[in-house]
């Protein structure tokens, strides 16, 4: 079947794309692990000149990139030229600091001259998702291509122009034919072309049962596996905090990509004495933003991505409504075309209710009362998620030490909204993932640290 392009925000069939079959994909990975025996033994220093190439085309052209993420999963034109910009940051952060991280590792052995060096393992096949359909993209292939790696990638179905402009940006920087390809692969055939031996490796952005999938048959063929799965990010007002500003931080997290953002602050937990007061300032923020078509410079949020995934949040709403929790504001499918969804704030929100429990992929706000601050703190580790967090307290000396020692994540904030950073680590734990993207420790995931001892004499 075609890959499609389907405006969310019309509900139109843009244009379609050929699928390639599973025949087609296995000579891609042949293809690549013959470009992979060539890109290794290619300088690094040259490596990483293609690296600042493609990161000049990002930028050149943001503007054409903004509006094919607007056409094809509804991402408003500010927010895409801004993803545009992290990818190119991202490459020439690694373009920059690439001879450093995987510099050879000097070791103090009697006898010998010991040392490990990093090698890279062979093709990664990468399977990316629709949210950020650049910078899931880049984030990965960046420090993977530097490494001395090649990248097969089986990007989401909705988003099959910005795949084919991934691959485009890489031919344009020089990189070898095969090196990088994108493939219009269909779901049912990505299990048969990991057991392809060109590829050594996988690393997968997605939902939990992907990656469960994903993880399964990796380590059933021996082949290492980056795995990232979304999360349901607690944001902890505690009895000390700046109100105003958790209202701030926590509204902008949740309404970022129109709320389709695995760190988004999902379950925002506070202390009864702030309750009122918060909840108050996210039912103002929620009613003022701008919902509109993504082409318009001044729309906040557009529509979610598809129809079937709206259809599926809003299920999500309701299940927590008929379980108690209080609909505050939207909640409404509107009638009209394409994949809109309203902010919309669910209150007094609790165990066993879905937005308690579950991740909600939109703008939704969950807000969570607490008694107190030990249990707040209680709450926000009641998940099978383990990837952002963030704490709200006046006392910044007690806050880093809740996120460094008490909250149960990859990456915890005190007084600010959950990201990824290129210098900054990024993965989770428990269901939200395993491995490292970014920072030094993502450019070391798909290499082999190989140990070298010379004897002396």
């Amino acid at each position: 079947m075609p890959f499609k392009t389907v405006n969310p925000a019309t509900g139109q069939t843009i244009r379609e794309y050929p699928s390639c079959t599973l025949s087609d994909a296995r000579a891609a990975a042949d293809a690549s692990r013959e470009a992979f025996l060539e890109w290794r033994e290619t300088p690094l220093r040259r490596r990483a000149t293609m690296l600042r190439a493609a990161a000049g085309i990002l930028r050149d052209r943001s503007g054409d990139f903004a509006r094919l993420m607007a056409e094809e999963m509804g991402k408003p034109l500010g927010e895409g030229r801004s993803e545009s910009e992290k990818c190119a940051w991202v490459l020439e952060y690694y373009a920059e600091n690439g001879a450093g991280f995987l510099g050879d590792e000097p070791a103090t052995v009697e006898g010998a001259r010991a040392y490990w060096s990093y090698r890279p393992l062979g093709t990664v096949l990468a399977i990316m998702p629709w949210n950020f359909p650049f910078w899931q993209v880049f984030r990965a292939a960046g420090p993977t291509l530097l490494a001395g790696n090649a990248v097969l990638l089986k990007h989401a179905p909705n988003v099959p122009g910005c795949a084919a402009a991934c691959e485009e940006i890489f031919q344009e920087a020089g990189l070898p034919s095969g090196l990088f390809t994108n493939l219009y692969l269909e779901v049912q055939d990505v299990g048969a072309l990991l057991e392809h031996d060109a590829i050594r490796a996988v690393t997968l952005t997605g939902s939990v049962r992907a990656g469960k999938a994903v993880a399964a048959q990796a380590g059933a063929l021996v082949k290492k596996c980056v795995l990232e799965l979304g999360g349901s990010d607690p944001y902890v007002v505690l009895s000390d905090a700046d109100v105003p500003l958790a209202v701030e931080r926590s509204t902008t997290s949740r309404l970022i990509n129109a709320g389709q953002s695995c760190i988004a602050a999902k379950r925002l937990i506070v202390v009864e004495e702030h309750y009122r007061r918060f909840l108050d300032g996210v039912m103002e923020r929620f009613s003022a933003v701008v919902m509109g078509d993504p082409m318009d410079p001044s729309t906040e949020i557009g529509p979610v991505a598809r129809e079937d995934l709206r259809d599926a949040l809003h299920e999500q709403v309701r299940r927590s409504v008929d379980a108690g929790a209080e609909l505050r504001l939207g909640g409404e499918v509107p009638d009209a075309a394409g994949a809109w969804y309203p902010p919309t704030v669910l209150a007094a929100v609790g165990p066993g209710m879905a937005a308690y429990h579950e991740e909600l992929f939109g703008p939704v706000a969950v807000v969570i009362p607490a008694r107190d601050d030990a249990h707040a703190l209680r709450i926000a580790n009641d998940t099978s998620f383990g990837l952002g967090a963030a704490v709200f307290t006046r006392d910044v000396e007690r806050g880093e030490q809740l996120a460094r020692e008490h909250l149960e994540a990859g990456a915890c904030f005190v007084n600010d909204f959950t990201r990824s950073h290129p210098h900054l680590p990024f993965g989770g734990v428990r269901e939200s993932g395993m491995g490292r993207e970014l920072s030094p420790l993502g450019i070391r995931e798909f290499v082999n640290a190989k140990t070298v001892w010379v004897a002396e004499g």
